[in-house]
């Protein structure tokens, strides 16, 4: 049976509550669910710990020292027959080519998720699937996005969800 990952980034929230509701939806609903950072508060955290059957969540650059200490940089998971890596990178700036991510794992992922950009991307580089799942909130001209994959077997798929419309 097909494993579903709900992955979100750059929420920048206060409180769990604050998060989108559908992002909510998602995280409770798939039988995993991944923060790539930029939490900003513990509250948000615990929320998403609470609701996800399987919650995991790295740090970002705009997390405060608190909670940098409290999670990880990198993570690496499998999932059937896919290693994922995920990552905020917190060296933070502008943006980079995301294969720059490369040198932060110890052995080359089939999957990547990433954040800090803000800027949703599905698409592989080298054989690997890049997936940033974009800004967990909408803002002046930029959708509100989450990703979703589906895992069956070796088999990966991603999907950019908007959750909200940005003005256009």
């Amino acid at each position: 049976m097909p494993k579903t990952i709900t992955v979100i980034s750059d929420t920048h929230c206060n409180r769990w509550e604050d998060v989108h509701p559908k992002m909510r939806s998602f995280v409770s609903k798939s039988d995993m669910a991944v923060h790539c950072g930029d939490i900003v508060k513990k509250d948000v955290v615990d929320g998403f710990l609470a609701a996800a059957k399987n919650g995991i969540i790295v740090h970002g650059n705009s997390d405060p020292v608190e909670l940098r200490n409290s999670l990880p940089y990198i993570e690496t998971i499998k999932v059937e027959e896919i290693e994922i890596g995920i990552i905020h990178p917190a060296w933070g700036g502008p943006e980079f080519p995301p294969e720059e991510l490369f040198n932060d794992f110890e052995t080359k992922p089939d999957v990547i998720l990433f954040g800090h950009t803000h800027e949703p991307l599905n698409c592989y580089i080298q054989g690997t699937l890049f997936v940033n799942p974009g800004q967990g909130y909408k803002s002046f001209m930029v959708d509100g996005t989450m990703a979703v994959l589906t895992i069956d077997g070796p088999n990966v798929k991603a999907e950019i969800i908007t959750v909200e419309k940005g003005k256009s």
